[in-house]
Order: C-alpha cells, then sequence, then structure tokens
C-alpha cells in the first residue's frame, strides 16, 4: 500500500501562499517598522558624539 494521502486537495496550489515565510509573524514584525534598526544605530552615534565631544564644551564655560 503506497504512503499516498487518502485525500488530494484541489485548491492546495492556490492556498501555498500563505505557508509562504513572506507572511510569518517574525517577517511582518520586522518590516512593520522598515529602517529601525539604522534609525536606532544613527541615534546611539549621535548621543555617543553628543556626550564625547560637547561634554567638553559645557564644563569649560562658566555661565551664570
Amino acid at each position: 500500500m503506497s504512503n499516498l494521502p487518502l485525500f488530494r486537495d484541489p485548491w492546495a496550489k492556490r492556498e501555498a501562499w500563505r505557508k509562504s515565510s513572506i507572511f510569518t509573524n517574525r517577517v511582518m514584525i520586522r518590516n512593520l517598522f522598515p529602517g529601525f534598526g539604522i534609525a536606532v544605530v544613527a541615534f546611539t552615534a549621535y548621543v555617543v558624539a553628543d556626550n564625547m565631544f560637547f561634554s567638553s564644551q559645557k564644563h569649560e564655560t562658566h555661565h551664570h
């Protein structure tokens, strides 16, 4: 006896897109905010540069 399924789904080709990797939850959430990772890196670099370069200038000037 063969291991073929008892029922063949006539709609299997039309439903195959649902099992595609494009529609997984991880990919959907990652594509929800495109560029978010780049923005986080850019903002972090800005904050580090601001604290390193401009913190020394803030302490040198004495304003009342």
